[in-house]
């Protein structure tokens, strides 16, 4: 396949090489502007008061080697990233201040990314789409108001690349540690009669993980086609990835850290409690495309008009290996061997998903001298359905249909947003913004769960019946003040809704409802901008009412469940500064300290004793008090320093993480220990007859070989006396990340 893929590639680089030679030159005293994906009205500018970071094209092209988008944007204030075969390809994510997937809205050409109930973004089912942006904004905090689920703690907003006025084709390839190898083609056909112009690029990438069989093999495409007259421009653009990851999403104790450092116990075949080999075929499948259909209409000098229309279609599955399980969970019959009756037996089970997500997304401009305000919003529906299969049982002597069902639900939401924003100067270089955005949601959830209810009578499937509908109104209002080219000062207040997700209603106690999430962000800001020198400062405080979290405590069955937390808050500082020391070297730099806290907060751990099903579940509340979010470090710093002088570049970024907690009771053997990671990207570019440009290099990452860990889980329990009182005892779980590892990379650009 990747002989087939390389040949073909180098065809069409040749043909396309060809074509850019013959093809007239473009008439230079004539300049025909190809706009943009217009459909970003939900993006910050430098009149918005908010804080944000803008990452170019080439910045990601200097960094695009394989891994997934979390890691080319790491370098950012406030991101953290993770990965579960600990070499940032398969499945990765972010945090944001703190905040997990689940909380950071995700968008491409302002159309949401993020699946509808979940609400997490899987970087991993659209890979090397980094190959296709022409940048990516992060706006930290509340932000402007957006489209798909609610930014409760940051945004992410992706616009796809522009189109190209001459032919193109470029062919890249890289190979590394891990067996790893991406191979990417891109070719474009410039602008065709003055009005058309196509683009596609096709993507493969595979590794072997740096964690024992965390491998990974996905597939990827974009492609899309445009027209322009005049003031009108339309554009239809498809996406998508196909995905094959073996498991990794156990962590591994703190012993294995120090002696099987890769381990990785997804997979595990067992027999009288030891493990005797590992199941061949414990993947992750997904399949997702993509549909875009955008619109972009100027209207005199004055306004503007955008509509995106948008389809995304997906189906996937995952198999897994389990050990001894009891056969009625899955719909089985117990069956006889001689006189013993068996009700239990290890199997395989498959867990499917069919999700369907579309709508429109739409915005109206008008912007003349200082005033700029925009009217916008958008219409989302999403069903999915949930079902399972058991493919395979140990030692099974009744019939078992191949494609016996044991599960079945369906999930179906319809989120209707619309706001309206403006800006416009007040007294000299005085701005006011403000930015009000209403948000409806209606959630069905309906059908038999996968989770056995043992407490019911008779015992059976937990049944699910959820019919909620939220009505948001998020208000955001802020000043920005420039006291002259140099210097700007900002501030502003927002207010966003969250409504719970899947999870926190399949996960959560039978009988009772989650409640939606508040936040209140305040932020204020100072920045200075020269030729040779930036600096930034930015204040934030968030303040959450009902924010779920984690916090031990068992549902009906067993499972752990979020709850919400009537009070606590995120508090810090962004510190930012860069300065050009000569024409060919560039030292940026940011840190973020902050103070994440809940009040008055009771967790929850089982008891160790407990042995009978009754006792299974008996807890013990621990009255913690003010104590420290999980998952959220009181300092994370960046450094980046760059090189570039007649067409060698070189890049050193640095990153430092302070201790995370991985429960909120601040117990340090729940932690994971602060880390100080670099990497050195090396390139070189250079020109030859008939090719523009061959850029040749190699990335070093985690040059200084740090063993550490960016995540985790607890299993805290409480051993119990027989006075009542009790002692908390750690066993936590971590995902290690590999030490020094290398990729090469070569491009061909025509």
């Amino acid at each position: 396949m990747k002989k087939t893929f390389l040949t073909t590639a180098a065809l069409v680089s040749a043909s396309c090489a060809a074509l850019a030679a013959t093809a007239p030159k473009a008439d230079t005293a004539k300049v025909v502007r190809l706009q943009n994906v217009e459909v970003t009205a939900t993006r910050a500018t430098k009149t918005t008061p908010v804080a944000f970071t803008n990452v170019s094209k080439q910045q990601i092209a200097e960094l695009n080697y394989g891994k997934d988008i979390p890691f080319l944007v790491s370098s950012t204030p406030s991101v953290l990233t993770t990965s579960d075969a600990g070499a940032g390809i398969g499945y990765s994510a972010m945090r944001v201040r703190g905040t997990d997937a689940t909380r950071i809205n995700v968008t491409a050409n302002d159309i949401p990314m993020n699946d509808a109930e979940s609400h997490s973004i899987f970087w991993v089912n659209t890979p090397d789409f980094a190959s296709s942006l022409e940048d990516i904004q992060i706006q930290r905090g509340v932000g402007t108001s957006t489209n798909g689920a609610g930014a409760f703690g940051a945004s992410v907003n992706m616009r796809t690349q522009r189109f190209s006025m001459n032919p193109y084709a470029e062919m890249s390839g890289t190979y590394g540690s891990f067996n790893t190898n991406k191979e990417t083609f891109k070719v474009g056909s410039g602008l065709i009669g003055g009005h058309w112009n196509f683009d596609a690029r096709f993507s493969h990438i595979a590794s072997d993980g740096y964690r024992d069989r965390a491998s990974s093999k996905l597939h990827s495409y974009f492609a899309q086609a445009g027209y322009f007259g005049g003031q009108t421009s339309v554009r239809f653009i498809t996406f998508g990835g196909k995905e094959c990851t073996y498991h990794a999403w156990d962590g591994i104790s703190k012993s294995d850290l120090t002696d099987n450092r890769k381990y990785n116990p997804n997979g595990e075949i067992k027999r009288d409690g030891k493990v005797i080999g590992f199941y061949d075929d414990q993947t992750d499948n997904y399949r997702q495309t993509h549909y875009q259909l955008i619109w972009n209409q100027g209207i005199g000098a004055n306004w503007h008009w955008n509509l995106g229309l948008h389809y995304t279609d997906g189906f996937g599955y995952y198999q897994e290996y389990k050990n001894a399980r009891t056969l009625k969970e899955y719909g089985l019959e117990p069956f006889m061997v001689g006189d013993n009756k068996v009700k239990k037996s290890s199997l395989v089970r498959k867990k499917n998903v069919d999700s369907g997500f579309g709508g429109a997304v739409f915005s109206l401009n008008f912007a003349k001298g200082s005033l700029n305000t925009t009217f916008g919003g958008s219409f989302n529906s999403y069903a999915n359905d949930h079902y399972g299969n058991v493919i395979w049982v140990e030692n099974y002597l009744l019939p078992l249909d191949p494609s016996h069902e044991y599960y079945r639900n369906k999930g179906k939401k319809n989120d209707f947003t619309i706001y309206w924003k403006a800006s416009n100067t007040l007294w000299k270089s005085l701005r006011l913004y403000a930015d009000m955005q209403y948000r409806h949601i209606g959630y069905k959830i309906t059908g038999d769960n996968d989770k056995w209810d043992w407490t019911a009578s008779p015992e059976h499937l937990q049944v699910l019946n959820v019919d909620e509908k939220f009505d948001f109104f998020n208000p955001k209002v802020g000043l920005i003040y420039d006291f002259n080219k140099h210097n700007t000062a900002y501030a502003s207040f927002s207010v966003a809704q969250k409504e719970p997700t899947r999870n926190n209603y399949t996960d959560g106690l039978f009988t009772v409802r989650p409640k939606a999430e508040k936040l209140f962000d305040w932020e204020a800001g100072y920045t200075f901008s020269s030729d040779r020198f930036t600096a930034g400062v930015n204040f934030y405080y968030m303040k959450y009412k009902d924010q779920l979290v984690l916090n031990g405590k068992l549902n009906e069955i067993g499972e752990a469940m979020a709850e919400n937390v009537p009070d606590s808050y995120r508090m810090g500082v962004e510190l930012q500064a860069g300065v050009k020391i000569t024409e060919w070297l560039r030292w940026d730099l940011n840190g973020t300290f902050s103070r994440n806290r809940i009040k008055d907060y009771v967790g929850y751990v089982s008891n160790y004793e407990a042995s009978t099903w009754n006792d299974l579940y008996t807890q013990t509340a621990v009255e913690k008090g003010n104590t420290t979010i999980a998952m959220s470090p009181s300092f994370i710093g960046n450094s980046v320093i760059e090189f570039n002088l007649k067409g060698f570049s070189a890049q050193f970024t640095s990153q430092y993480v302070s201790r995370q907690y991985l429960d909120n009771f601040e117990n340090k053997e729940d932690s994971l220990d602060p880390y100080f990671v670099s990497h050195l990207n090396l390139a070189y570019t250079f020109k030859l007859p008939h090719v523009k440009a061959i850029t040749v290099g190699c990335t070093v990452y985690n040059i200084f070989n740090e063993k550490y860990e960016n995540n985790g889980y607890s299993q805290t329990c409480a051993l119990v006396s027989a006075d009542g009182s009790y002692k908390l005892s750690s066993d936590p779980r971590f995902y290690p990340m590999a030490g020094t590892n290398v990729l090469a990379h070569l491009t061909f650009s025509f």
